[in-house]
């Protein structure tokens, strides 16, 4: 087993890096507010994460159950259609859209 000296280095080490990953994005934070790609980025990122999301569920829905995917382009419809009518939240068309799938996939 190492000696206490080196366990107690390792732990300062690991410490020492961790906090400076942690504290690094606030650190960039001052010069990133005023940027035009970081705003584009707010506004688009988060659209494109979703799709990918969508696009590999799906494929993945369809290629394991094909008889499922008209269930599955349902669900996405009224995701989006949640999504839209309720104020975009994220959360709720998320949520009401995946209960109308596990529904259909289930009922019939």
């Amino acid at each position: 087993m190492p000696s206490t000296p080196y366990l107690l280095a390792v732990l300062a080490i690991v410490f020492g890096i961790t906090f400076a990953l942690r504290a690094m994005p606030f650190a960039a934070l001052r010069a990133l507010r005023t940027s035009a790609t970081v705003r584009q980025l707010s506004v688009w990122m988060p659209v494109g994460i979703l799709a990918i999301l969508a696009v590999t569920t799906l494929h993945g829905t369809i290629a394991a159950e094909p008889r499922a995917t008209l269930h599955a382009l349902l669900a996405v419809a009224v995701t989006a259609g949640v999504h839209l009518a309720f104020g975009r939240r994220t959360i709720l068309s998320v949520g009401i859209g995946t209960t109308v799938y596990v529904v259909l996939v289930n009922a019939f």
